[in-house]
């Protein structure tokens, strides 16, 4: 079992650019792994498994659904811890009775109190495409995702100059895992599409400074290739909200606050999808 890292409550106030600091704290984080597990030891791990990225990406293409890519999530830099009581296996279990699509699984450790055992016991327990939700920057954390189970990566475009994006898209698909490639402005999603991103996150949550605005999802869907699949993230609280996102054209949505914050996420999910098919989502082509 891994051990946690203990996060100071200082932490729960956001500093001038979090994504900086997590980016940093990474980079020492995974330096320190490879000395503990050589990426030769990884690879080994990773090559008796086999991610089906084709999978995550069939999950969020089904027309006329709401594709929700449900989040396990223990703690977030804003607001602190979110839930105390935390089950990620348990948690995805119920996400997948109530109708997600896939499950997103937190593992950055220091500011998020997540775990790769997180992932682990998630992919134990559900048979839904799993994407490994977290600050990748170097090949042996996609090794890692792959030992661990997962089916997809995150990769965040703030976090990686063009070569380094290009770089882990490229050796992710090589591995089958599928890329969830995350962007927040028009400069960072005309750099996702250059690099070839087939699956586009739109995150409504600056990562700098963590405001939330919704407008970044309205905004950028007009520029969104017709072939690549759309995905709103962050800052999603009703059905109303997914009705009116869908309505522009997003294919897939990733929640987890308002999900993590209910006593019973599943439950809550599947209060969120009844009332969507009471509503009208149109179908894109």
């Amino acid at each position: 079992m891994e051990k946690m890292s203990p996060v100071p409550e200082r932490l729960a106030t956001a500093p001038p650019d979090l994504l900086a600091t997590i980016v940093g704290a990474t980079r020492c984080a995974v330096g320190q792994r490879a000395i503990e597990r050589p990426e030769a030891d990884v690879m080994i791990a990773a090559s008796r498994v086999q991610p089906d990225g084709k999978r995550f990406r069939a999950a969020l293409e089904t027309p006329g659904c709401l594709n929700v890519i449900a989040e396990c999530k223990r703690r977030s830099p804003s607001q602190g811890i979110i839930r105390w009581n935390y089950s990620p296996e348990r948690i995805a279990v119920s996400y997948q009775q109530a109708g997600a699509r896939a499950v997103s699984v937190l593992t950055e450790p220091t500011f998020f109190d997540g775990s790769l055992e997180h992932l682990r016991a998630v992919r134990r327990a559900v048979d839904l495409p799993v994407l490994r939700k977290d600050f990748i920057v170097t090949r042996y954390q996609l090794l890692e995702a792959v030992a661990a189970g997962a089916d997809a990566v995150l990769l965040i475009v703030a976090a990686l100059d063009d070569r380094e994006l290009r770089s882990l898209a490229s050796q992710a698909e090589g591995l089958g895992l599928a890329i969830l490639v995350e962007v927040h402005d028009r400069m960072e999603l005309q750099r996702a599409v250059d690099a070839g991103a087939r699956i586009i996150g739109v995150n409504n949550r600056n990562l700098h400074t963590l405001k939330v605005d919704l407008d970044a999802t309205r905004m950028l869907i007009e520029e969104m290739p017709r072939d690549v699949i759309g995905v709103a993230e962050s800052g999603l609280q009703t059905a109303s909200d997914l009705t009116e996102l869908g309505g522009l054209g997003y294919g897939a949505f990733l929640i987890g606050e308002v999900l993590m914050r209910n006593p019973d996420p599943g439950e809550k999910l599947k209060e969120l999808l009844g009332n969507m098919e009471q509503s009208s989502l149109p179908v894109h082509d």
